[in-house]
Order: structure tokens, then C-alpha cells, then sequence
């Protein structure tokens, strides 16, 4: 699919991943709309490469249902949806109190990382299924966002891996559904990357980390992720996979 000239859609658009994802699709063309919570970041951001900027709660159905039409009526129907949003407190099952994490705090991970996904997804693909296709094939590409946790998650990530692991799941099943309909769904699952919840610990603590990456030994840079966003627009076969983007890192326990 040629990006230039058609309609995207972000989440998690105003920083980290989305933030640089949404910057390489409007310098390649792209009519872009950020969808996020931080307004003052997202207004600046889409200012910066000419796109828009929406104040969505990704878990809210009708807001999202709102938003996407509305990003409809400025851009033109969206063809490209990229789901970032998403969020990561490590909790562990048994706090050092030796009292279980509450309920709560586990299903507000799972809610914003998995059911935001899916209701963005969801949202989209209804939104174009029956558009008229761009080019001879497509009529749109969803890219997800996982993590390597999904697969090695650590001490104190058992929501965050367990959210991370359904979108993973999510994406074979939603490729073949949404192949009737010439949507692809392609999932990234990075590995460590320089995202603003990176950057917010100590340089001893990024330095540690870094080494850990067999190469490139250092962490990723979010332009990389917007790079295999951009790649797997690009090429029609790729659908229904999850891609590990790692530097072929294996997360120790803790």
C-alpha cells in the first residue's frame, strides 16, 4: 500500500513509538491524526508534522467511534490504523507486603493495552470494510503494538505481559477474519526501546539495559519502530504475524 496521500490514525500518537510513527507517515505523505491523552504533547506534536490531534480514551467506545469520524471528515477516510497507546506499572502478584495487588490495578492494564486495542481495531475496520479499495487489493492496515513481554515477561510485568500477550493472540484471528475485506493486521512486538518511560530511569539504568541487546547493543530508537510500521504498509504479504523487533534480546526473569 503507497502511504503517501492516504489517511492514518495513531494512538499513542504524542510520544515514544506513536509519537515517532506518526512523524515518518507525515513525511511520507500521510494524512495524520493523533489520537492520545496528553493534550499539551499531542497538540504540539501534530502542530510539528502537520497533523491533527485528538483527545481519545481508547477504552471509551463512543469516543472512539466519535474520533475516528471526526478524523473522517478533516482527513478523508483513514486507511492505516497504528495502535500504541498503552501503558506499563510494574505491579507484582504478591506485593512486598505479602498482600496481592489489587484487582483493580491489573484490569486497568489489560483494559487500556488489550480492550483499547481491540476497540480501536474494531472501530476501524468497520469504519472501511466496505470502502473502495486503494490500489487493487487493500482497503487497509492495522498495526498493533505487543512487546516482548508477551513471550519472556518479567518479575512484576504479569499485567503488562498478560495485556501484551492477548494482542499478540489477537492477530491471527483478526487477519482472517478482516482478510474477507482486504484489511491486513500485523502485530510489532518490540524489544527495548528509548520511549519516554525509558528515558525516565537513571543513565546506569539504560546503560544496563542496553547491554542485555545482543546487536545492535544498545536500545532501540522509536524511529525504528516507524520504520517496520512503514515496511509492513508497504508489503502486501505480510499479515496475521507478530514481529519480534529486538536485536534478537530474551528477557531474563528479573
Amino acid at each position: 500500500m503507497e502511504i503517501n496521500g492516504l489517511a492514518a490514525i495513531v494512538t499513542g500518537g504524542a510520544s515514544g513509538l506513536g509519537g515517532a510513527t506518526a512523524a515518518r507517515l507525515a513525511r511520507a505523505g500521510a494524512r495524520v491524526t493523533l489520537f492520545d491523552l496528553n493534550a499539551q504533547a499531542g497538540e504540539a506534536h501534530a502542530k510539528a508534522i502537520g497533523g491533527r490531534f485528538q483527545s481519545v480514551d481508547v477504552t471509551n467506545e463512543a469516543a472512539v467511534e466519535q474520533a475516528i469520524a471526526e478524523a473522517e471528515a478533516a482527513h478523508g477516510k483513514a486507511r492505516i490504523l497504528v495502535n500504541c497507546a498503552g501503558i506499563a506499572p510494574p505491579a507484582k502478584v504478591v506485593g512486598r507486603d505479602g498482600t496481592a495487588t489489587p484487582l483493580g490495578d491489573f484490569a486497568k492494564v489489560v483494559q487500556i493495552n488489550l480492550i483499547g486495542t481491540y476497540n480501536v481495531l474494531s472501530k476501524f475496520a468497520a469504519r472501511i470494510h466496505d470502502a473502495d479499495p486503494v490500489g487493487p487489493e487493500e482497503r487497509g492496515v492495522i498495526v498493533n503494538t505487543a512487546s516482548v513481554a508477551a513471550f519472556e515477561g518479567q518479575i512484576g510485568q504479569a499485567a503488562y505481559a498478560a495485556s501484551k500477550g492477548g494482542v499478540a493472540s489477537l492477530t491471527l484471528p483478526a487477519a482472517r477474519e478482516l482478510a474477507r475485506y482486504g484489511i491486513r493486521v500485523v502485530t510489532i512486538a518490540p524489544g527495548l526501546f528509548l520511549t519516554p518511560m525509558m528515558e525516565g530511569l537513571p543513565q546506569e539504568a539504560q546503560a544496563s539495559l542496553a547491554t542485555q541487546v545482543p546487536f545492535p547493543t544498545r536500545l532501540g530508537r522509536p524511529d525504528e519502530y516507524a520504520l517496520m510500521v512503514e515496511q509492513i504498509i508497504a508489503n502486501p504479504m505480510l499479515n496475521g504475524e507478530v514481529i519480534r523487533l529486538d536485536g534478537a534480546i530474551r528477557m531474563a526473569p528479573r
